[in-house]
């Protein structure tokens, strides 16, 4: 089973084409509950209302980086996707901060510091690495 499932995974040394693969998934995951519910966005904005327009908009923003991450994975030698993600992972940590420490709308729990976490992980990582991934 588990070697017809590796026949998708993406053909890459490292272990940071997976990364960009898992981020991708868990960040569909995240854009299908907010079209659904507004149960684990109303978890990271403490603003009343959390509608569900702003769900649906923070689903499509989200979805759009699960593409050009889960593209990156398979394409991580590519120096313009390689650039596109980092930036998605530039953006993301942009808003989550922004939210928090700007505008005030967000608190510090576990729903905030996750996405924190991922984007200065993954942006950490892929600067460190980029030489070893995106040939001259």
């Amino acid at each position: 089973m588990f070697g017809a499932l590796a026949t998708y995974l993406p053909k890459s040394e490292g272990l940071l084409a997976y990364w960009q693969l898992l981020v991708a998934f868990t960040a569909v995951f995240n854009s299908v509950q907010n079209f659904a519910t507004l149960k684990l966005t109303r978890k990271i904005y403490n603003v009343k209302p959390n509608t569900a327009l702003q769900a649906r908009t923070f689903a499509v923003w989200t979805l759009t980086s699960a593409v050009v991450r889960a593209y990156a994975a398979y394409n991580i030698h590519d120096k313009n996707i390689y650039d596109m993600a980092m930036f998605t992972y530039l953006i993301a940590f942009g808003h989550f901060s922004s939210e928090w420490l700007i505008f005030r709308t967000a608190s510090v729990n576990p729903a905030l510091i996750s996405p924190v976490i991922v984007s200065t992980t993954s942006l950490i990582w892929m600067f460190n690495q980029y030489s070893f991934y995106v040939k001259a």
